[in-house]
């Protein structure tokens, strides 16, 4: 009986998110479920999603639940990123050994794309990051490790 619930906590689930508030309630859903890493790919650190404060809650708990907890933020737009007061960064520069910053240089930025990514297992993903639609896959390890492989060779440009 408890193995069967396990694995129906663990069963793949995929859909369609759209809108600010529904994508950026599926954000706060996966980094809630968190237990290591996270992974984002951000234009601007939107501040519709990564500015609000249940994103914000959910980011502190699981940054301070466990020492060993890493944030991975690549900004693709620093440009239009770099805005004085903005909670998140405030929130990184706090907790400086747990949440690191990077933007990317021109030639390695990706089109248009946006990601959040827990434990190499959960992500929410935009394939344009300027329209409100996207996809929220959980314990979906083959699609969260593909973007993960692409988000740390971006990494290493950053």
């Amino acid at each position: 009986m408890v193995q069967t619930k396990e694995l129906l906590r663990q069963q793949t689930t995929r859909r369609i998110v759209a809108g600010t508030a529904e994508l950026r309630a599926a954000i706060v859903d996966i980094v809630s479920r968190a237990q290591r890493t996270l992974a984002i790919l951000t234009p601007d650190l939107e501040t519709a999603i990564y500015e609000h404060d249940d994103f914000l809650a959910a980011l502190k708990r699981f940054v301070l639940a466990k020492s060993f907890t890493r944030v991975r933020v690549l900004i693709t737009e620093p440009g239009r990123a770099v805005k004085p007061g903005n909670q998140f960064v405030q929130v990184g520069q706090r907790l400086s050994s747990y949440i690191e910053f990077r933007n990317l240089p021109d030639a390695f930025r990706p089109e248009v794309q946006a990601f959040c990514i827990a434990d190499g297992d959960s992500i929410v993903y935009r394939a344009n990051h300027a329209t409100g639609e996207g996809m929220l896959a959980q314990h979906a390890p083959e699609i969260a490790k593909l973007y993960l492989a692409e988000f740390d060779d971006l990494w290493q440009q950053g």
